[in-house]
């Protein structure tokens, strides 16, 4: 979320890696990828240090982080968790007092993450999940469903891919209907703030192009006040009267005896709310799109619906919705022969580690059939992802759906990227399709 305070980079040119490695524009447009592979071939322990950033280490190799996963003691989340310029890191701490505007899972380090992530952790596991497994199918029909009423033409991302996994959290939270537009404009504020479709970029730039803009961390304070009195709401009530929701696991969940803390619980809200459905959308119109461009797999996979769990796999690998995460050295250690002391920060880019050559042949190849066991884009270790059962689900439900009822699809417009360096996938894209 490096660009929800800074401008682009006025000027600026390729060549510059440890800025390049940062600039959200690298990202939409997948130029980043030459980045990774240069980084993979010639150090992939790199000491990178970015104009307007704090330095960190650029890990990209796929074995390299999981061995900083795996030693979750040693490399901690809680000092740093995403890329962020300085600037945007003062004016965080000048509003919470530390690092963090949230203090969700990815946030904290255990014993605290632990004992909060345990209390919904059941809910998320396949024995539960297969209870909502009608309701999920039902949705998907009921977007595919959609996509046919509108004819020939779409735009699969703003028709389908938004709204379908949106909607299976707000029900697995117990919130309504009617309140999804409120949910989703929230998500889109905190992911992509720097997209230019989400905000107006600021004409207020520094001399060197990377200061806050005017306006942006007010905004992005505004939308966590809105959405921490959404769900303080949502918690006054599941006290009051529980249901067999996700928010009343929440809104009564205790550790050590003692209620949850607000900001805890709020951020709890959030974190399953956002990133449960955007990273969701991100994987299932990515994966279409790469179906579009390969006639040939959309046609095996067609043929053999038993592929779709790996082709489901696939997707996730090649799109990779959560490009890094921060870690935290809390002592010395050495990796690849580089001394990382005590305090450096590490970024660890999964999408790099999904196009590592030494674990998947042809990376750049898109496969329906391809074993994908080793794909790193849920992370690994104690910070494993909570919903990856739950996309898995959705992904397959959508695209049973789907295949058997498509007969034409291609493009209809140039698909569009959000303009994000931590959570970002398509933005846009427009289709022409024969639909039954």
């Amino acid at each position: 979320m490096a660009d929800d305070v800074m401008t682009p980079f006025p000027g600026f040119q390729r060549g510059t890696l440890d800025d390049e490695i940062v600039h959200p524009d690298l990202y939409a447009s997948g130029e980043i990828h030459d980045v990774y592979a240069r980084l993979r071939r010639e150090d992939p322990v790199h000491w990178t240090e970015p104009h307007g950033f704090r330095p960190f280490w650029s890990i990209t190799k796929h074995a390299d982080i999981l061995e900083v996963e795996r030693n979750s003691a040693t490399f901690i989340n809680s000092a740093r968790t995403y890329l962020s310029p300085i600037a945007g890191e003062e004016w965080v701490k000048s509003m919470t007092g530390d690092t963090h505007l949230f203090r969700t899972l990815v946030d904290l380090d255990d014993p605290v993450h632990m004992k909060l992530r345990t209390l919904t952790q059941s809910w998320f596991m396949p024995p539960n999940l297969r209870k909502l497994e009608a309701r999920i199918g039902a949705l998907a029909k009921e977007h595919v469903d959609h996509m046919a009423s509108l004819g020939s033409s779409c735009d699969f991302v703003k028709e389908v891919a938004l709204w379908y996994p949106l909607r299976v959290i707000m029900e697995i939270l117990g919130v309504p209907r009617s309140d999804e537009k409120f949910m989703l404009r929230m998500t889109q504020e905190i992911f992509g703030p720097g997209d230019p479709d989400v905000a107006d970029e600021s004409e207020n730039k520094a001399e060197d192009g990377m200061t806050m803009t005017s306006d942006t961390g007010v905004d992005l304070l505004k939308t966590a006040q809105e959405l921490f009195a959404y769900f303080g709401a949502i918690t006054e009530d599941r006290r009051k009267q529980p249901k067999d929701d996700v928010a009343s696991v929440i809104a009564n969940g205790m550790i050590d005896g003692q209620p949850i803390g607000d900001r805890e619980a709020m951020s709890y809200y959030i974190i399953v709310a956002t990133a449960g459905h955007d990273t969701t959308s991100s994987t299932a119109s990515g994966g279409l799109l790469e179906l579009i461009r390969r006639p040939g797999e959309m046609a095996k996979l067609k043929n053999d619906l038993s592929l779709l769990p790996n082709a489901i796999e696939e997707m996730i690998r090649w799109v990779t919705p959560v490009k890094h995460f921060m870690r935290t050295a809390t002592t010395d250690y050495t990796l690849r022969d580089k001394s990382i002391r005590e305090g450096d920060g590490l970024s660890l880019f999964y999408w790099s580690g999904n196009r590592d050559e030494d674990v998947f042949d042809d990376p750049f190849e898109f496969r329906v059939d391809r074993d994908v066991k080793k794909q790193v884009a849920f992370g690994h270790g104690v910070h494993l992802c909570l919903g990856m059962h739950l996309a898995r689900m959705e992904l397959r439900a959508l695209f049973q759906e789907l295949l058997p009822r498509l007969g034409e699809i291609g493009l209809d417009g140039e698909p569009q990227n959000t303009r994000a360096n931590f959570v970002s996938g398509l933005k846009s894209l427009p289709v022409k399709y024969s639909l039954s």
